[in-house]
């Protein structure tokens, strides 16, 4: 069971820009793409400064498309946005307190994409710290309280999140130590992640449902961007959605995303408003690393889903 109804006129259209993407980019095989589709229908649910209480809002109904929507990926910085909201999370159970080091690193986590910053929420999350490898007993300790973001997550009992693994930091050349040691021998307790749970997470933040009505305005902020050709990026260098999905959008259109990229992977996972069409929430993950270096992909898959917002 998936918290969209499956639309016919959707899967239609989500096949069509599928196949014209793979005609645009035969680099990318058709198992190196997944993504959600979701939109939002008049009247609108999503981004009203959470109106509805969290019963209503999840038994209003939304329409949507997936393409191997269930797969599991590497998520990169994706998992970010989900340490955000546990970071809300505990922040609102007063399970942490709040600090100027705290709110500097949620910031920058979301904004930077900052691994920096990352590594420092997880060790607040979690209680855990780096470090070099440690006795069996110690370590089965640290692992079990490493599992606790998991842990969070399957209290949801959203079945989206049945078969995710979020309790890896985010690295710049990789884990040492204790951190190498927990990915396991072949990475098997990687970070991985799908673009149904990560839709349904953006879905819930939009909603105003995720954690509190206020916390999730909170996550809105952070994940609002403006295109606007003059931002860049402190990391890159470069226009901040460059060969992402919000390249693709008009000055008048409004964006709220996280993106992910790695030499193998590049992901977005945005909710899109555009005048005069029904906003809608998009989750592209793809794989392979010629994909990943391409900078035109996401923005020509925007481009088509935007396009075809016509034709609802």
């Amino acid at each position: 069971m998936i918290f969209f109804n499956q639309d016919e006129q959707l899967a239609l259209l989500g096949r069509q820009i599928l196949e014209t993407t793979w005609t645009k980019f035969p680099t990318l095989a058709r198992n190196q793409i997944a993504l959600t589709w979701i939109i939002y229908d008049s009247p609108i649910l999503v981004n009203t400064g959470g109106a509805l209480t969290p019963d209503a809002f999840w038994n209003y109904p939304v329409r949507g498309f997936a393409y191997r929507g269930i797969e599991k990926i590497y998520p990169a910085n994706i998992v970010q946005l989900f340490y955000l909201v546990a970071l809300h999370e505990w922040l609102d159970k007063k399970m942490v307190n709040s600090s100027v080091e705290i709110e500097r690193a949620m910031r920058n986590m979301i904004v930077n994409s900052s691994n920096n910053a990352t590594s420092l929420i997880v060790d607040v999350l979690t209680g855990t710290t780096s470090g070099p490898e440690l006795p069996s007993a110690p370590f089965e300790t640290w692992q079990y309280q490493r599992q606790i973001i998991n842990r969070y997550y399957q209290s949801l009992n959203w079945p989206e999140l049945d078969n995710i693994n979020i309790c890896q930091k985010t690295w710049d050349d990789g884990p040492y130590g204790r951190e190498r040691v927990f990915y396991g021998e072949t990475l098997e307790n990687q970070n991985i992640l799908t673009t149904n749970a990560t839709a349904i997470l953006l879905h819930s933040i939009i909603g105003g449902v995720a954690v509190s009505r206020k916390r999730s305005q909170s996550i809105m902020t952070l994940l609002e961007y403006r295109p606007n050709p003059s931002r860049f990026s402190k990391r890159i260098k470069k226009n901040y959605l460059t060969g992402f999905l919000g390249s693709a959008l008009t000055q008048n259109s409004k964006i709220w995303s996280k993106t992910g990229w790695t030499s193998r992977v590049r992901h977005d996972a945005a909710y899109i408003e555009i005048p005069d069409k029904f906003p809608y929430l998009l989750v592209v993950f793809t794989e392979g690393e010629k994909n990943a270096r391409n900078e035109d992909m996401l923005p020509f898959i925007s481009q088509q889903f935007m396009d075809n917002a016509n034709n609802l």
